[in-house]
């Protein structure tokens, strides 16, 4: 079954188009303050051309935790905006340029990241040229916490936060550069959708909130955003891929919660 990364490319500018099929939130809410460290991040060229946005976690002061096919090459630099909406500041904010509220850093990528089989070490972080100071920030997970989640608790166990299309199909598009929440049911940690097992976890959001406010799935502009242990700022996995073009169904989160994440993610942690 084929896999599709999350990231829009940035084309002309401003138009966007999808490269091939990764994740965004679909029929969430607005995040508003709840989540002020998850961050609309845009990848440039070492020329400083805008190439595609993905979303991500602020970890510390200085490291921005995002999927490794928002990191991977040709980006060698990002463009991140921590606003709840970022849709609405612009041209002022610079968007997708950068501006007086955004961040720049260099990208990393997984050092065993294959872009012909991304879902395998999907991990990607920006280290940011500046600090910034929040009151939090995202945090690591203990290793193999997803697979202590059992039974019921599996129903609305993680919470996705991204920037990513609220709507696609073949009548509408819907797209605004907004941070949105949605409540996940986490339905495998096995090895799903062909992926070895330890690697991904099978995600719906289907009806999971109980109403349109908070009810949702990820789509194209959410790779590399968040999915937090429920009511924490734990991030277990990123969005990591879809099954489909449209956003239905399930889909993948890549797992952060394992060894040799761990254990590369603390080489940019004091």
């Amino acid at each position: 079954m084929k896999k599709i990364p999350l990231i829009l490319t940035i084309v002309l500018l401003l138009a966007l188009f999808v490269a091939g099929t990764a994740l965004a939130i679909t029929n969430g809410g607005e995040d508003g303050d709840g989540h002020p460290y998850v961050g609309l991040m845009v990848a440039d060229d070492v020329d400083g051309n805008p190439l595609w946005r993905c979303s991500g976690t602020l970890i510390s002061p200085t490291v921005f935790l995002t999927a490794g096919h928002c990191t991977e090459a040709p980006a060698a630099r990002a463009t991140i905006w921590f606003e709840a909406d970022v849709q609405s500041g612009i041209p002022d904010n610079g968007y997708p340029f950068g501006g007086p509220t955004s961040v720049d850093g260099t990208t990393f990528t997984h050092p065993q990241y294959n872009p012909a089989a991304f879902y395998l070490y999907d991990l990607g972080v920006v280290v940011l040229d500046e600090p910034v100071s929040m009151s939090e920030y995202g945090e690591l997970p203990d290793l193999g916490v997803l697979d202590g989640i059992k039974g019921k608790d599996k129903k609305a166990a993680l919470t996705a936060v991204g920037y990513g299309l609220q709507e696609i199909n073949p009548n509408r598009f819907t797209g605004e550069r907004v941070r949105l929440v949605a409540a996940l049911e986490l339905i495998n940690t096995k090895g799903v959708f062909g992926v070895p097992r330890g690697t991904s976890i099978k995600v719906s959001g289907s009806g999971v909130g109980g109403d349109s406010s908070n009810s949702g799935g990820t789509c194209f502009g959410d790779s590399g955003g968040p999915q937090f242990l429920a009511g924490t700022n734990i991030v277990a996995a990123v969005s990591s891929f879809g099954i489909n073009g449209n956003c239905a169904g399930t889909g993948g989160g890549y797992r952060v919660d394992q060894a040799d994440d761990l254990d590369w993610l603390a080489t940019f942690l004091p």
